[in-house]
């Protein structure tokens, strides 16, 4: 009974692990769709959303049911506790990569991206890449120090993201109001991105060492 229950849980981890490789798929896809004006990539990750929303609900199910039946207690409730928190998170980062594709599908034909920002965005997408990969390599094998390093590719998002209010706000700024709302929303979706997927790094932290890497001082 016990090892069933703990292939459950490990069963957990592997259905994480899936998560990041889809949303590191969805993010990728939407930032060439972005960037290439291209609807049917865009369509691609807006119904591909679903996946990862199924992946999730069935983590719920798992976990509500591993609550009620064994009644987890120490490391076990962490990585409950860690689960779910880490799915959620996980969740909205591929809601994230669908409001960018859905910004394309709104200006389609045209592109929503300006010549002097594209390579701004595409720098954000490579990083929003990078560090959902490096997350879904910590929940599986949970390194701490690897997750404490995905720091460092969020101070890098951030840097770009404040690139894009200064491109935005410069007296030469000559597109108007409305691809500058579409800018300033692109540059968040990819911001909150990387937030994301810190907080999934701080949960593995949690599960491993029992404390948030903001607790010690780490972050």
């Amino acid at each position: 009974m016990r090892d069933a229950y703990h292939e459950e849980l490990d069963a957990l981890t592997g259905r994480l692990v899936e998560m990041t490789r889809l949303v590191r798929s969805a993010i990728s896809r939407a930032t060439t769709a972005l960037l290439d004006a291209d609807l049917h990539l865009a369509e691609s990750v807006i119904s591909q959303d679903e996946e990862v929303n199924r992946i999730f609900a069935e983590i719920e199910t798992t976990i509500f049911d591993l609550m009620a039946r064994q009644q987890p207690v120490a490391v076990d409730l962490r990585m409950i506790i860690a689960a779910l928190r880490m799915g959620t998170d996980l969740e909205r980062m591929g809601d994230l990569a669908e409001h960018v594709a859905k910004i394309t599908r709104l200006r389609h034909p045209d592109s929503a991206i300006p010549p002097e920002i594209r390579a701004t965005i595409l720098e954000m997408g490579q990083i929003a890449e990078r560090l959902v990969t490096k997350t879904g390599s910590c929940i599986a094998s949970r390194d701490v120090e690897s997750a404490l390093e995905l720091e460092a590719d969020d101070d890098a998002m951030d840097r770009l993201h404040r690139r894009l209010f200064t491109i935005l706000m410069a007296p030469d700024w000559k597109y108007g109001v409305e691809p500058a709302i579409d800018v300033t929303l692109i540059g968040r979706y990819y911001e909150r991105y990387a937030d994301h997927a810190v907080r999934v790094a701080h949960d593995v932290v949690y599960l491993v060492t029992g404390s948030r890497p903001q607790d010690s001082g780490s972050f």
